[in-house]
């Protein structure tokens, strides 16, 4: 039981962020040009800006990570420091103040980025804390299963609550509503990561005290096996939006089921959980590598079952299934590599860097993720898609080439990556050596 009070207290502080994260990056955007007042365009040059503001605050969480030493470890601390300050922004980035547009517009720059930079303060610790909780592999994985559950259980209530609980709030005043709700997801977040910090306890130290003299120093602790990580998050997130983003385009226009949304997109979230229960049962028996091949063929069938059973329901919903659970086998095992990966560091490179690799892993993600988003806007808009109207046959083609093809070639870049991922035939060498390491720093204390 005290095992799972631990597993539980780490995963849902992923819960806790994805109560924000996802609420952004679903209704954010609507909020800010329907009823905070400001232009889409205006908005939209927001959110890229800030994206190069999220990778210096990123990079600078990793480094003041690296370099935090206390009674309550490395990253542990910053749950307790960050919570209230994200429940405070939360609440500020969706008031609207009594400003003119100018004024508005400055506020919503100021709270957003202050926000982020909260969640980059709770966030960039949770991604570097596993190997500090315990040396066990198999722990580990069960860890890392255990938050991408909790991960997906904040997203499903954020998509089915969010709009009955801005009505309830509001009562018709959509901007009473939005505030009502996320000060709620705010206090509720900050609650959570409080559980978190008091369920975990980091008792794995680094193998070296080293102290950092600078960001070069930093940087050569990375190891090809950590740019090969960076590269599965670029790509596992790429896919991820371009899956969620143009599976609604593909069923309403394409197909013509616009009945079926609700349908789609409560498959889209939860078919995913039964790969994510699996993992560490199936992780103990097979490698990392070869379940990220497996995932990967398990997308590409399901891809391909749903553009060939067109007009099969059956094959549609199976399809849909499918791809679900081969994206989150994806999703979940580029986690699970993450503890290894910053082991590998201090096996080969005798460098504690946790916290630069977490930051790193944000940037690429972020980066991914507005990338994709952009190009996928640039690539609709080229095949001249009109939102709400009959579609021309290549804009029904271009829809097709976003939601079928692209992602198969996605995959294909994530399988490469994979191939050359070799730390599954290191794991038990890295953590026997790393654990004779510990025990020579305690023998000299």
């Amino acid at each position: 039981m005290k095992k799972w009070g631990k597993r539980i207290g780490y995963g849902i502080g992923d819960l806790g962020c994805n109560l924000v994260f996802s609420t952004m990056a679903s209704y954010l955007m609507v909020f800010y040009t329907d009823v905070f007042g400001i232009t889409a365009a205006a908005a939209g040059t927001m959110m890229l800006v800030t994206k190069f503001i999220d990778a210096f605050t990123d990079t600078g969480m990793g480094l003041i990570v690296d370099r935090t030493h206390t009674k309550w470890g490395q990253g542990r601390p910053y749950f307790l420091l960050g919570a209230v300050p994200f429940a405070i922004f939360t609440f500020l980035t969706f008031y609207i103040p009594n400003l003119g547009s100018g004024g508005k517009l400055v506020w919503a720059y100021v709270t957003y980025c202050l926000l982020c930079t909260a969640y980059t303060v709770v966030n960039i610790p949770l991604n570097t804390i596993v190997p500090r909780l315990t040396s066990d592999v198999h722990e580990r994985d069960i860890l890392v299963s255990t938050r991408m559950v909790c991960a997906l259980a904040g997203t499903a209530i954020v998509m089915s609550i969010t709009e009955p609980m801005v009505r309830l709030f509001g009562k018709g005043n959509e901007a009473k509503g939005y505030l009502g709700t996320m000060t709620l997801y705010g206090i509720v977040a900050m609650c959570i990561f409080f559980v978190t910090f008091a369920s975990t306890k980091e008792v794995v130290p680094p193998t070296i005290n080293q102290k950092h003299a600078s960001l070069r120093e930093d940087f050569k602790g990375l190891t090809g096996q950590a740019w090969i990580l960076f590269l599965l998050n670029l790509f596992y997130f790429s896919l991820y939006v371009v899956r969620s983003t143009t599976v609604l385009y593909y069923f309403k226009y394409n197909l013509g089921k616009t009945e079926w949304m609700s349908l789609v997109g409560i498959l889209g979230i939860l078919s995913g959980l039964p790969m994510l229960l699996l993992l560490p049962a199936l992780e103990r028996r097979y490698s990392k590598r070869s379940l990220m091949f497996y995932s990967i063929l398990l997308y590409i069938a399901g891809d391909l079952l749903i553009f060939a059973g067109k007009n099969s329901a059956a094959c549609l919903l199976i399809g849909l299934v499918v791809t679900g659970l081969g994206i989150y086998g994806i999703f979940g095992i580029t986690f699970a590599m993450q503890p290894d990966v910053i082991d590998y560091s201090e096996y080969q490179k005798n460098a504690s860097v946790a916290g630069l690799i977490a930051a790193f892993q944000g940037f690429f993600v972020k980066g991914g993720m507005g990338l994709t988003s952009f190009i996928i806007g640039v690539f609709l808009k080229n095949g001249g898609y009109v939102a709400n109207a009959e579609q021309t046959p290549k804009a029904l083609s271009y829809i097709q080439i976003c939601f079928i093809w692209i992602p198969i070639v996605l995959c294909a870049l994530i399988a490469l990556c994979t191939y050359f991922y070799k730390l599954d035939g290191l794991r038990d060498e890295m953590t026997q050596e790393l654990e004779t390491r510990r025990k020579g720093m305690l023998d000299e204390v």
